[in-house]
């Protein structure tokens, strides 16, 4: 309390590294929850199957640049006889065009797909309702948007009834989708979803497709559904060897998996740079207490002088070590949970409050007190009562 600024300035040292690491790690955790939440929202039974790579004059393409999977593979993995742990399937075939309405228009992904796409994919309906399997067989001129599209073309979710314009080929709008957010750097909801035929006839000129959703008829069939989806397309492209398969099928737990560890490395990062600044803030404790030590030898000669023990000395300067650590841990964490309500408001990422950070920062904080406290004031017990009267 006599160096009440110093005192201040050296709780502000760890103040700063408490609060960084509180927030880091809480937004590391807001990440993680938010993926793993997109992610649980696309089926929490859910097998994804992508072509393979392509080649190209040597040049080998990425996974998925292939033309390997087919609408008729589709309709092969959705027989229950063949598949029977796979409950429903729905394959898209993408492509980007400019949708016009009205005097608006909008660039996004058309995905032609079948009336799978809402269960397979868990999503629902805003307004209206999803295009039938007579729409699919007959090729009918219909399609349903998502709720970024419908937005981006003045429509909202008023646009059942209304007409679009892809290719120089009006179509009818039958259903708006209900917001789903982002995923990753994917927006979910800016899309338009035509009948898989129409979108092979008109659009692409093909039978290909590019993605195969697959539906598990359980959580824990995932497994045999994965086996089945395997064996059926290695059959049907007649590939002896598994590891010669032209598709890759990737299921929901290992993008989720993928997904946790990144995010938990970059929150150890984050949170290891915020822990530089704690250490900075413990080598500050040091240095006061060590001027502290310097600028009192008096008084600890008086008091050895008087029967204070080196004991007693040295419980002195830990204490006040001590309370300084705690206030910087104790100030720190309240600003921390101050911010983690805050800055979400200005910033589009959740910070969630994980308690085991909060509580662990106050017991580091301490320790750091204490830590650093260790060598002044034993420096301080040290002293001899007569160098310390007669220093000054």
């Amino acid at each position: 309390m006599g160096h009440r600024l110093r005192s201040a300035l050296t709780v502000l040292g760890i103040l700063i590294g408490i609060a960084a690491v509180i927030l880091t790690v809480g937004l590391g955790e807001g990440a993680t929850t938010a993926v793993n939440s997109s992610i649980a929202d696309l089926g929490t039974n859910l097998l994804i199957v992508t072509p393979g790579s392509s080649s190209s004059n040597g040049v080998q393409g990425g996974f998925g640049s292939a033309t390997t999977l087919t609408y008729s593979d589709a309709r092969d993995l959705a027989s229950r006889i063949d598949c029977p742990d796979i409950a429903a399937v729905a394959p898209t075939a993408d492509t980007v065009s400019n949708v016009v309405a009205g005097s608006k228009n909008w660039t996004t992904d058309i995905q032609g797909t079948t009336t799978s796409w809402p269960k397979v994919r868990s999503r629902t309906l805003a307004a209206g309702t999803f295009f039938t399997a007579t729409d699919v067989a007959n090729e009918n001129d219909v399609a349903v948007l998502g709720a970024t599209t419908a937005a981006k073309l003045g429509l909202g979710t008023n646009a059942v009834g209304a007409t679009i314009t892809i290719d120089n080929i009006p179509l009818t709008i039958v259903g708006v989708l209900a917001s789903s957010g982002s995923l990753g750097s994917t927006n979910e909801d800016d899309l338009v979803l035509v009948p898989i035929t129409l979108a092979q006839s008109q659009f692409l000129g093909s039978d290909t497709v590019q993605t195969i959703y697959v539906e598990a008829a359980s959580q824990g069939a995932i497994g045999a559904a994965y086996t089945e989806a395997t064996d059926e397309l290695l059959s049907l492209h007649q590939i002896a060897n598994p590891k010669d398969a032209d598709f890759t099928i990737t299921s929901q737990a290992s993008i989720e998996a993928t997904a946790s560890n990144v995010d938990k490395t970059l929150t150890v990062l984050l949170a290891g740079i915020a822990a530089i600044s704690l250490l900075v803030g413990g080598i500050g404790v040091m240095n006061i207490m060590l001027v502290s030590v310097t600028e009192r030898r008096r008084e600890i000669g008086l008091r050895k002088a008087l029967g204070a023990t080196p004991a007693a000395i040295r419980r002195q300067f830990l204490v006040e070590a001590s309370v300084l650590g705690l206030s910087g841990g104790i100030l720190g964490s309240g600003i921390g949970l101050i911010g983690a309500e805050v800055l979400p408001h200005f910033i589009s990422n959740t910070i969630a409050i994980v308690w085991w950070a909060v509580a662990g920062s106050i017991g580091v904080a301490l320790a750091i007190g204490l830590g650093f406290g260790v060598y002044p004031a034993t420096r301080a017990a040290r002293l001899a009562p007569i160098e310390a009267l007669r220093s000054e």
